[in-house]
């Protein structure tokens, strides 16, 4: 105001104002929106305003609302008093939020006069800023009033907050008088806010019949922009370099909703306007006829129709309005649905056009940068309409919506290709850049210049502003890009505003409507500069489909649609992109929801992460549960069927016998009549190509500073499933002992592994990093779960299951064959095939599938069940130590050695568990030669390298025992046999005591037990020898390694090394020879059955032994005896 009290309109600042009262609308709308929420769920409200004690008085509050007399019903409020901190401490975020309202309110309020009084003239397409400010503020009041009145605990938050604050200080708050008063007055919103418009109506009207250059041809049916070519870059192809130009520029990508709401609440609160104008009768009916309800705040939605019946019905003369809106309504209701259907459509497909070009030519996005936002405005218009609609049913009227308008199952593809064009700005952030900065300073800064110089009047205030635009853009250069700088033209683009302000009063030197040139240069240049430091910001204006966020169940439910769809499968990325738009919808004046939108921002897109890796894992699963089929199909055994049916067919060609059909061969699936012959393998890849292209859309996704990987979930689900994939395919069954064949399995995994190696054609994976840590957990027990691996369960399975029943005599070891072997049953009563099971192809396949981590382990669990039996033989030598001693020191005194031997005990029990020991040691010599043979097969030269080591490690008093043991272990390891068995000593010393020569003295009764035991074998008829398997019966050929092998570990770890084990083994060797040697003796016909079948185990304890040699064996026993024992037994076995 001037000193004369005139109202000077370059002092009023109105575009500073328009710019923090907006700024701060919508953080007002934002706190308003949490507290309503709030109040309106039970578990988020304040406690005590569910609390029964506080019904009464909260009751009494409300109804007395905004006047309570606390001293004369101190009685009813009592209980408030009791927790008044509480209350305050609770309330008083609320509280404030009212008061802030109520300020900001009184903001607006003198803005709106002071406008009014300054005459401002308002046109959307030459004072962008200025008309689409004070429309926004309008909107934005309008919003907060309503959602305000649909608070239900407002007079509740409100009286008991200043009931406690009366307790406590002694008076009310001095904001609470008039605060009660705006609640009460707007009780009807609505009413109250005709009542403030009217003396604003002519500006508004003003303001809003500017639209009607814009608004409908922005509103045309996607038949008119088909026919337009909208959006297309080829439909010109000579014009495609030419930059995109509107004379309207800004309003080319201005948000329909928006303009939409402007319509409907402007001429809703000035709806004299609608008697006086056809233009606004036009925009009206246009508005009402497009949607049924509109967005006052995220999801709070106003029901049109009914909201402005509800308010005309009480305005005498307005009969017709109200008829109008019936019919608005009933026309948006059948009509909007198709409507909107066809411009998704539409825009799909002009999208995707402009997504291929702009990424095929980037350049173009400089010259078309406006069709980019456009193309952005538009379909974000589209989505947003479909999810208020969606979610909110049309109202019940003559005519029904179909419901088909409200579903579109091909919105992830629009949403995709949005996702596109924004990412296509930020990767060519810089080509943008360049163009712009070129354009600004070669061109904009010249023709502003030029119109500025050729403008009739130009104040001193507008012409400084002006100039500096023009000094502003002259000093632009691509340098300045290249070199990275930071460019900022907020400055620029508020002195536009201002300008906007100056120029559009009454009273006004320059007036900016007559010279609608400046105009539309000075809002063309405001959009340059946008493309130069503010990309992201327009991308967020035009694009921003944080609204999602509040439209949880909707955004899932799509998200379910577009995986169940094939065809849109690949849009589905599109999803977890959107999360990181929700961040957006926060304001700084409340950021107690930063948190809560954060969290819900990442377990959206965690779980669609998620949910896409595990549609991903499935098909997967299906297509590699399809491989194994196949797989199994080119198994040995199917072979079976064909040549019994090529044997039966040979045998009857002459007959008029009915030939058996011959079963179809492996690869008749691949043969096709037709391609148009769609299989179910065709349909999984199809869907495995469309998902994985969806994962591989981008490497990390940016939500709230947290980076989500897709492919790295993908990783993660396959590593779990084929886990669970190795697992399941042992068939393991603990009740029946069945499993399956390790070379079975091993061509099931070999399948499994070939079609997780062709995801790398799809997806950017290291399949090689998910195969090594599966495969290496695998060759441990348990896994990274603890669950049970293929070691596991192949190692309780061979020592459980397969060992467990050598020792009933069903299964024996056949030193020729390399297996175990089942004997005396019929082989179809015979619930496990030994041989199919232990035959070196099998361990072969086994050492691949469990690794030398997973042999080693089998190893071990061997070794541990050896050192149990070692351990109860110990047991046995002790109850027999004197007489072991005796039969020790008088080996060459038969008569006592045969009166001392018939005081010896549990002879039988020592020979049955040292053969145990020999036939678990057997199995350990197939195991590690199988090891030995796929290693070679492997690792060659690593493998020479490592028998090479062995081989010329010299066993010197400088290499003491314990670096001979190391080299044995790395030998062992790699499946080399070795003198020693470094397994063996390691499970044995643990059995170690205190005393080492009370040990010493055991191992040597131990060998003393059993060499004079072997004589009592001749007793048992299972000990007779097969010479087609090379071994006895009852497995007591396994003693020889069981002999050798205990020998050596236990003198390794009592003794002093090869000497002493060398020593030990010819005493065994003298007891033995002398003990099998009075066999010759016996007249008994039972104890000489199977003498001949015993006699070999000498040959074979020193066959097997590295410490003997036949030499010291033929000192000890005649080698003719054994030569004719041999033929003994092949002439009883040819018998037989």
């Amino acid at each position: 105001m001037s000193r004369t009290g005139q109202l000077i309109p370059s002092q009023q600042k109105l575009a500073e104002k328009l710019t923090v009262l907006n700024d701060r609308a919508v953080g007002m709308l934002t706190r308003i929106y949490n507290i309503k929420k709030a109040c309106g769920d039970v578990k988020s409200k304040p406690a005590f305003l569910s609390d029964k004690n506080l019904e009464g008085a909260i009751k009494f509050i409300v109804r007395k609302f905004p006047h309570v007399d606390s001293k004369n019903n101190y009685s009813q409020l009592q209980q408030v008093n009791n927790i008044k901190g509480e209350i305050m401490k609770q309330l008083s975020l609320y509280y404030f939020t009212f008061v802030d309202v109520m300020d900001f309110k009184d903001h607006v309020s003198e803005l709106l006069t002071t406008m009014d009084a300054c005459n401002v003239h308002f046109d959307i397409t030459t004072n962008y800023d200025l008309t689409k400010g004070y429309l926004d503020l309008i909107i934005s009041y309008v919003s907060l009033m309503l959602l305000l009145a649909r608070i239900d605990d407002r007079k509740a938050v409100l009286g008991l907050y200043n009931y406690a604050h009366d307790l406590t200080h002694g008076k009310v708050d001095q904001n609470f008088a008039r605060l009660g008063q705006m609640i009460l007055d707007y009780e009807q919103p609505l009413k109250k806010l005709q009542e403030e418009f009217t003396p604003h109506s002519k500006l508004v009207a003003c303001a809003l019949l500017s639209l009607h250059q814009v608004y409908p041809r922005r509103n045309l049916p996607a038949e008119q922009w088909r026919q337009a070519q909208m959006l297309s870059l080829v439909s010109a192809p000579g014009q495609m370099l030419n930059p995109a130009q509107s004379e309207t520029m800004p309003c080319e990508y201005l948000s329909v909703e928006t303009m939409e709401k402007w319509i409907i609440f402007g001429f809703l609160l000035c709806h004299g306007q609608l008697t006086q104008s056809d233009s606004a009768v036009q925009l009206w009916r246009l508005a009402l006829s497009g949607n049924y309800v509109i967005t006052l705040f995220r999801d709070e939605v106003l029901y049109i129709h009914k909201t402005v019946e509800s308010v005309f019905e009480g305005i005498k003369g307005y009969g017709k309005r109200v008829t109008e809106t019936k019919e608005c309504a009933n026309y948006a209701v059948v009509n909007a649905g198709p409507f909107h259907r066809e411009r998704r459509a539409f825009l799909r497909t002009a999208l995707k056009e402009l997504v291929m070009i702009l990424a095929d030519q980037p350049g173009l996005l400089g010259p078309k940068a406006l069709f980019v936002f456009m193309g952005l405005s538009f379909a974000r218009d589209e989505v947003l309409w479909l999810l208020r609609h969606s979610e909110n049913p049309a109202p019940k009227l003559n005519k029904r919506p179909s419901p088909v308008d409200y579903e579109d199952r091909q919105l992830p593809e629009l949403l995709y290709y949005m996702e596109e064009l924004r990412g296509l700005l930020r990767k060519y952030n810089q080509v943008m850049q360049r163009y712009y900065v070129q354009y600004l300073n070669g061109f904009d800064s010249i023709v502003l210049n030029n119109l500025v110089q050729n403008l009739s009047v130009c104040p001193e205030d507008e012409s400084i502003i002006m100039s500096s635009f023009v000094n502003t853009m002259n000093g632009l250069s691509v340098k300045q890009v290249e070199e990275g700088e930071i460019f900022d033209f907020r400055g620029m683009r508020l002195d536009w505003f201002r300008l906007q302000a100056y120029t559009s009063v009454s009273r006004a030197q320059l007036v900016l409507r007559e010279n609608p040139d400046l105009a539309r240069l000075m809002n063309t240049i405001t959009f340059h500069t946008y493309m130069v430091d503010s990309l992201d910001e327009m991308a967020k204006e035009t694009s921003d489909l944080s609204n999602f966020c509040f439209y949880g169940r909707l955004f899932e439910q799509y998200f379910q649609w577009c995986l169940e769809t094939p065809s849109q499968m690949r849009y589905s990325i599109s999803f977890p992109l959107i999360c990181s738009h929700f961040m957006n919808c926060t304001h700084e004046l409340c950021p107690e929801e930063r948190h809560h939108i954060g969290d819900r921002s990442l377990s959206q897109a965690n779980f669609f992460l998620d949910e896409m890796a595990k549609e991903a894992k499935n098909i997967i699963t299906s297509i590699c549960d399809e491989q194994c089929k196949l797989g199994d199909q080119l198994l040995p055994k199917n072979a079976a069927k064909t040549i019994s049916i090529a044997i039966e067919r040979k045998r009857n060609q002459n007959k008029a016998k009915k030939l058996p059909q011959e079963p179809d061969k492996p690869g008749r699936e691949s043969m096709r009549r037709s391609r148009t012959d769609v299989t179910s393998m065709d349909k999984l890849y199809l869907m495995l190509t469309e998902l994985c292209s969806s994962i591989n859309y981008t490497p990390s996704i940016q939500v709230w500073e947290h980076t989500f990987a897709p492919r790295e979930y993908l990783t993660q689900h396959l590593e779990s499933r084929f886990t669970k994939a190795l697992v399941g395919m042992v068939m393991y069954n603990p009740d029946s002992g069945e499993i399956a064949k390790p070379s079975e399995l091993l061509n099931s995994v070999e399948a499994y592994m070939g079609v997780l190696q062709t995801i790398e054609n799809y997806v950017h994976l290291d399949i090689t990093r998910v195969f090594n840590n599966v495969l290496l957990q695998q060759t441990q027990p348990q896994d990274s779960h603890g669950d049970k691996t293929i070691t596991a369960l192949y190692t309780n399975w061979y020592l459980e299951v397969l060992l467990r029943r050598v020792s009933t005599g069903q299964i024996m070891f056949s030193p020729n064959r390399h297996a175990f072997v089942n004997v005396g049953l019929d082989p179809n009563q015979v619930a496990v095939n030994a041989e199919e099971f232990s035959d070196i192809s099998e361990l072969r396949s086994l050492a691949e599938l469990l690794g030398p981590y997973g042999m080693k382990f089998l190893n071990e669990s061997l070794m541990w069940h050896i050192s149990s039996q070692v351990a109860e033989l110990k047991k046995l030598v002790t109850q027999n130590k004197d007489v072991l001693t005796t039969l020790r020191t008088h080996f060459d005194k038969p008569a006592m050695m045969a009166e001392h031997f018939n005081k010896l005990r549990d002879v039988d029990n020592v020979l049955k568990r040292v053969t145990i020991v020999g036939v678990i040691l057997s199995f350990k010599t197939l195991a590690q030669d199988a090891l030995n043979d796929v290693l070679k097969k492997r690792i060659p030269f690593l493998m020479s390298s490592i028998i090479d080591f062995q081989k010329h490690f010299p066993e010197t008093p400088e290499n003491n025992m314990v670096r001979v043991e190391i080299v044995n272990e790395m030998a062992s390891a790699a499946g080399l046999s070795c003198d020693v068995d470094p397994a063996l000593c390691a499970a044995l010393r643990v059995q170690k005591s205190e005393n080492p020569d009370e040990d010493y003295k055991i191992a040597c009764l131990l060998m003393v037990f059993i060499a004079v035991s072997l004589p009592m074998l001749s007793l048992d008829s299972q000990s007779s020898f097969r010479a087609d398997l090379e071994g006895h019966t009852n497995n007591i050929h396994c003693l020889a390694k069981a002999v050798n092998s205990i020998a050596a570990a236990m003198f390794t770890i009592y003794g002093k090394g090869r000497v002493t084990i060398e020593e030990r083994l010819k005493e065994f060797l003298a007891l033995a020879s002398s003990s099998l040697l009075k066999l010759g003796q016996e007249t008994d016909k039972l104890a000489l059955r199977s003498r001949e079948s015993v006699y070999l185990l000498l040959d074979q304890i020193v066959r097997e032994s590295p410490f003997l040699t036949m030499d010291l064996l033929e000192s000890c026993f005649p080698y003719a005896l054994l030569r004719n024992s041999y033929h003994a037994v092949l002439r009883q076995d040819n018998r037989m």
